[in-house]
């Protein structure tokens, strides 16, 4: 079986095409997968690079679409033939899994492959983001950073879709057009301008209701300052590493609230994993969410790792 193997922590070239894995067997209650295309997200590199360590050597990827192949014992919720996503499940960039059936999702028939892999975490994401901390709507502002990515593109026509005006931070001029295509009433580019002065500026003084935060630590001091009062800040990533601590006394002058959020909250029960799944699969299907894929091939996953890592990517990463 091909796949990328990591036998050691380090850099994105540690990432080492093989073929030579064993295909796995389905166990009671668990599908094989054929894989054909498997997302790549930031928390490949976080665990690649030892930030968020699993045992080594290991399968890097959570994220998948395929057709089942084979079902173990007890299997009540797909059959061989049904096409399937997931994310949650270790060893995506791989040509086979084993994984729970609880945690599929059965594909559109009109969906690619490519698509399947490519809405299960960041579209979900998006979902709960917007959903579970202050849902926006007509009148509110909410700053969305690496807005050009592929959550932040996603968050950008969300929160649009919902009738809220979207500031969006991205760092060059080429991401600036695609979050305006995607719905941005403006666009910062943080790498040039002072993101929390212009939100000021760009809202009359009164500041931003929602921030929604992936980037971390250069990025969190600048919300507190761009945050409305009674205003909301979720932090859901470190792509430029985790934020610095803040003594919640802080947070009292202006009320802000501040909360964390990881998708595995968000998608604890079956029911709420497939409500979630099927709103975003619902809003791509009635065409106002749109996916932007850019598609590699499995042993390239090295060079996807840079290219997200550099943050020259827009839109989702698909290894096929």
């Amino acid at each position: 079986m091909k796949a990328i193997v990591v036998r050691q922590y380090g850099e994105a070239d540690v990432l080492e095409a093989v073929d030579s894995e064993p295909k796995p067997s389905p166990g009671a209650g668990e599908a094989l997968v054929k894989i054909h295309a498997a997302g790549v997200n930031f928390i490949d590199i976080y665990q690649r690079r030892g930030s968020y360590p699993v045992g080594l050597p290991y399968i890097p990827g959570l994220e998948a679409a395929g057709e089942v192949e084979a079902v173990g014992d007890k299997v009540r919720l797909v059959r061989p033939g049904d096409r399937v996503a997931y994310t949650g499940h270790p060893g995506s960039y791989s040509q086979y899994t084993a994984i729970d059936e609880e945690k599929l999702i059965i594909l559109p028939v009109e969906m690619s492959f490519e698509q399947g892999a490519a809405f299960p975490l960041q579209g979900m994401t998006a979902h709960y983001l917007i959903h579970e901390f202050r849902k926006p709507g007509p009148g509110d502002t909410v700053l969305i950073h690496a807005a050009a990515g592929g959550v932040g593109g996603l968050l950008v026509q969300w929160a649009r879709h919902l009738g809220a005006n979207v500031i969006a931070t991205v760092s060059t001029a080429e991401k600036a057009a695609a979050a305006r295509d995607l719905g941005a009433n403006d666009v910062i580019l943080y790498t040039k301008e002072d993101f929390a002065a212009e939100t000021k500026r760009i809202t009359q003084g009164r500041g931003a209701d929602l921030i929604l935060d992936g980037v971390g630590k250069s990025t969190f001091p600048g919300d507190l300052d761009a945050v409305a009062r009674r205003g909301h800040v979720v932090i859901y990533g470190a792509a430029s590493g985790p934020a610095d601590p803040v003594s919640p006394n802080a947070l009292m002058p202006e009320s802000i609230s501040l909360s964390g959020g990881r998708l595995n909250n968000f998608t604890a029960t079956r029911e709420e994993l497939l409500r979630r799944a099927n709103a975003v699969l619902g809003a791509i299907q009635d065409g106002w969410l749109k996916l932007r894929i850019e598609v590699l091939p499995l042993e390239k996953a090295a060079e996807a790792h840079r290219l997200l890592e550099g943050r020259k990517s827009t839109g989702k990463l698909i290894l096929c």
